[in-house]
């Protein structure tokens, strides 16, 4: 059983040590990510990141430079409860540029990056990022990387034009990608052609430091015509391969590997799993066969391995290369149609989305498919035969169960369980809801009242603790996003381009926030472009683009809070949730620790961070 310690709020994420003999992962080696905010009344919010390599002994001095001035240190002790502070006396007539020095042995280190709030500026929660976007297209889903190697992020951006379900015909436009830096900078843009068909099941774009190097790469599926972010065509630039009715059946088919700063190829091979038969993947139009997820894992327990997928319904293939010193390797291939003993129960077991996680407790990372795990060594761990689903959550959501679980989404079962809590390690069924087709639903702590995280589904009769009890009164009408918001340890509602609050007392929401003269993406899944923890403290930040496409606003909150916690990004699990959130039907990143209310302290993460040298 796990430990039922709990979190108080001074404590820090990162106070036990490593486990023993625990590898350490390579993960981004990022600065503060300090983010201030013109809250009105001549108060100013800022907040920055503590690192999980940070010593559980540090603290923060902050500064304030006004106009030309000399920056002033605000705070008279160094500030040990928290990741954030709001200067309450601000000249706002003036620019207000805020920085912060990390503490140790009541020493001052390295001076962060700054931010700076303008003078005059509006009391407005978000930052806005002006975009370059194509006639007749829309911003999308996004994902963020450390493209050029300062310890910040920058976004890749999916911009989106016509587009086709693999269920209709007609053609597509091409699918784009481009790349932006927070402030505002455009750096590049990936026309992946016309023989790249645009829709939510196509286009899975990975972006993640692959080969340690302090620097992000971008990859994804390309074909002849793909143009790079220096203007290079892949392949022959005049063929066209879609057929008559919009599909693209034929032709060659790459993965290529792009260069973060330029959006230059790098690297381009076959893909694979390659379409081979059209109708060995369930139809014979073009349908099935063009079924892609994709993510990272790290399956030796130390470094990002790129996964690489195609089909779920029936066939399905999984691919783990490396690319390592400007080479690209295969590692393994699942497939479960080659004749291996046993690997026809892997058939129709896949979700339009998928989580990776070590699950068996082996230190190296597992891929949940949705009702299948593939272990890190591309052999099958198991699977439950539950069938396909929509949706599904992966965390520590029974902090005083053994191991992690998974609530699971499934559609149209032929079995009694339409949602069901899962051991993330062995796929037992813990408990479950008798649910015809409920097609989304949601795990996360909303109920202080009960312990772990509160699960529900869009046609449950209500909440469910993680033990399977019901609880009396309604739930929640949306199960589609969460986002850590506001000063307490539990999870905000995301829906479309409003973040709510759950009162659990009069079981009705409080808005929070609306993100007005914002639009949501992706019909009835209404997500942002992307909520991740990219500034700031530990909480979340959420990417919607305008309403008339021609920006992204980056809200974060402004609400104080005296939990401290390392970034996100340094939980391994969180970090490849983000990078896995742009595929198929969008899911929120969990934690792979309980993080709610009475937490325990989680044990520090095993990571080593890479620097790219100026």
């Amino acid at each position: 059983m796990k430990s039922k310690t709990t979190f108080n709020m001074a404590l820090v994420l990162g106070m036990l040590p490593m486990m023993a003999g625990a590898a350490q992962r390579q993960m981004e080696h990022l600065g503060r990510g300090v983010v201030a905010v013109n809250q009105g009344d001549g108060k100013v919010y800022v907040g920055w990141r503590m690192l999980g390599t940070d010593s559980e002994n540090i603290a923060f001095n902050i500064y304030r430079a006004t106009g030309s001035g000399q920056p002033v240190k605000l705070n008279a002790r160094s500030i040990t409860q928290s990741t954030n502070y709001v200067d309450g006396s601000v000249d706002l007539s003036q620019s207000n540029t805020y920085f912060v020095r990390p503490v140790l042995d009541g020493g001052e280190q390295e001076t962060s990056s700054s931010y700076t709030v303008q003078a005059n500026a509006l009391a407005q929660g978000y930052r806005s990022i002006p975009l370059k976007t194509p006639e007749g297209y829309a911003p999308n889903d996004a994902s963020v990387g450390d493209l050029d190697g300062d310890g910040e992020y920058e976004i890749v951006l999916h911009q989106a034009g016509r587009g086709r379900d693999n269920s209709q015909s007609g053609t597509t436009d091409p699918p784009i990608l481009e790349a932006y830096k927070l402030d505002g900078t455009f750096l590049w843009r990936i026309n992946l052609g016309r023989n790249i068909r645009e829709g939510a099941h196509y286009t899975q774009f990975m972006v993640y430091d692959l080969d340690g190097d302090g620097r992000a790469e971008v990859a994804c599926k390309t074909a002849d015509g793909t143009v790079d972010g220096k203007g290079k065509t892949i392949g022959d630039a005049n063929t066209d391969y879609r057929n008559q009715r919009g599909y693209v059946l034929d032709g060659p088919e790459y993965l290529t590997i792009f260069d973060g700063p330029s959006g230059a190829e790098l690297v381009t091979t076959d893909y694979v799993p390659p379409r081979g038969n059209v109708a060995d993947w369930g139809d014979n139009y073009g349908n099935r066969v063009d079924r892609f997820l994709a993510c990272i894992a790290y399956v030796d327990g130390e470094r990002p391995s790129l996964v690489m997928c195609r089909g779920y319904y029936t066939r399905a293939v999984l691919v783990a290369p490396n690319w390592r010193e400007g080479r690209l390797t295969r590692v393994w291939t699942f497939d479960s149609d080659d004749g291996t003993p046993g690997n026809t129960k892997y058939r129709g077991q896949g979700n339009h989305n998928l989580s990776v996680a070590d699950v068996d407790g082996d230190g190296k990372d597992e891929i949940v498919y949705g009702a299948c795990a593939i272990d890190h060594d591309g052999k099958g761990l198991y699977s439950t035969g539950l069938g396909h689903g929509d949706a599904m959550h992966l965390s520590d959501i029974d902090p005083d169960g053994p191991g992690l679980e998974v609530w699971a989404i499934h559609e149209r079962p032929s079995h009694p369980y339409g949602a069901s809590l899962l051991d993330a390690g062995t796929g037992q069924v813990i408990w479950g809801l008798p649910l015809t087709d409920p097609g989304r639903g949601l795990a996360m702590d909303i109920d202080p009242r009960y312990p772990g995280y509160e699960c529900w589904a869009n046609s449950s009769d209500g909440l469910y603790t993680c033990r399977g009890v019901k609880i009396p009164g309604a739930k929640p009408r949306s199960c589609n996003m969460g986002v850590w918001w506001d000063a307490d340890l539990l999870r905000e509602i995301l829906d479309g381009t409003t973040i709510d609050k759950w009162d659990y007392t009069t079981g009705t929401t409080v808005r929070l926030l609306s993100a007005d003269g914002c639009s949501r993406n992706n019909g009835s899944k209404s997500n942002p472009c992307l909520c991740a923890d990219i500034l700031g403290d530990w909480r979340e930040e959420v990417i919607w683009r305008t309403s008339d496409n021609k920006e992204l606003r980056v809200y974060t909150t402004t609400i104080p809070t005296d939990h401290r916690l390392i970034t996100l990004m340094h939980d391994p699990v969180y970090r490849l949730g983000i990078a896995w959130q742009n595929v198929a039907y969008n899911q929120p990143a969990h934690t792979g620790f309980y993080l709610g209310e009475g937490m325990a302290t989680p044990p520090r993460p095993a990571i080593r961070t890479t620097h790219r040298p100026n």
